[in-house]
């Protein structure tokens, strides 16, 4: 299944997609894509339903975050080899973890605001890993049992503010707008291999980002368990896994975002995301 959350930001409906990518409204099954929708009771119910029988969604609608009342939005940095040495960082060995802000969740092609006073906003696509089975201390040949399904995430993040500012890199990570998910998660029956997903990421035209998730550090598995022995993990937390090479401070010279940039970027069988840059004011 291929569920959506779609309408205006903060109201968005629950939908799925049926066999011609039209949208079919879920309202009148589920309140939302979220929590209890993502068990494996509740897929199971989603996956009872007659889509043909839903009412269509008709007309452009704006696609929301594809999930919704994200409890926790975990991040695992420097997850490919290549990118953290063009990061230059050891490679780590252990995932390195870090949290990002749920107030930094948008929809999949909201614009993107540079924060007030930023000189080094970046891009990241990377593969994210919806949870549908909550627990702690999964072990490793359980961990993808746990996983509703994946989706596209949008790792931006302000280098200054992250590195060069002191603390944790979460005060660069969790700005508004910088967490935009979707447009679709797509649950993990779709997915025969998330190790094996080719992602990428142009920035006005341009390809910048053009990897794999099969040149991950540490996988899907390995992450969902290491990440459950430090913090219990609920239905609808999202994990985002690292992003490949490609990123504007690995360039030479470095290049950053600037107001009115559109960035494109997406995941082999998860869809695409368009995100138009503005100032924040």
């Amino acid at each position: 299944m291929k569920l959506v959350r779609y309408g205006v930001a903060g109201q968005e409906k629950p939908g799925i997609l049926d066999a011609e990518g039209s949208i079919r409204d879920l309202s009148g099954i589920v309140g939302d894509i979220a929590g209890e929708a993502l068990t494996p009771a509740g897929l199971d119910k989603l996956k009872s339903v007659d889509v043909a029988s839903l009412p269509r969604v008709e007309g452009e609608v704006r696609y929301g975050p594809c999930v919704g009342q994200v409890g926790k939005f975990i991040c695992i940095g420097l997850n490919y080899a290549d990118h953290a040495a063009e990061s230059g960082m050891p490679i780590p060995s252990e995932p390195v973890v870090f949290m990002k802000a749920t107030s930094a969740i948008c929809g999949p092609n909201d614009t993107v605001l540079i924060p007030r006073d930023s000189t080094k906003t970046d891009w990241e696509v990377e593969l994210g890993v919806v949870i549908g089975k909550g627990g702690k201390y999964i072990e490793e040949a359980d961990a993808l049992s746990h996983v509703a399904g994946y989706c596209v995430v949008n790792d931006v993040s302000e280098r200054e503010f992250q590195i060069e500012r002191g603390g944790t890199w979460d005060k660069g990570k969790g700005s508004d707008t910088f967490g935009p998910i979707g447009p679709w998660l797509v649950t993990a029956d779709e997915v025969a291999d998330p190790q094996n997903l080719k992602m990428w990421l142009d920035v006005d035209g341009k390809r910048y980002q053009d990897g794999s998730t099969k040149t991950m550090i540490f996988d899907v598995a390995h992450v969902v368990s290491y990440v459950s022995r430090f913090m219990s993990l609920q239905p609808g937390d999202v994990i985002s896994t690292g992003t490949p090479p490609g990123v504007g401070m690995g360039q030479k010279p470095p290049l950053y975002l600037r107001a009115g940039q559109t960035m494109r970027l997406g995941i082999e069988g998860l869809g695409e995301q368009t995100q138009v840059t503005a100032q924040d004011a």
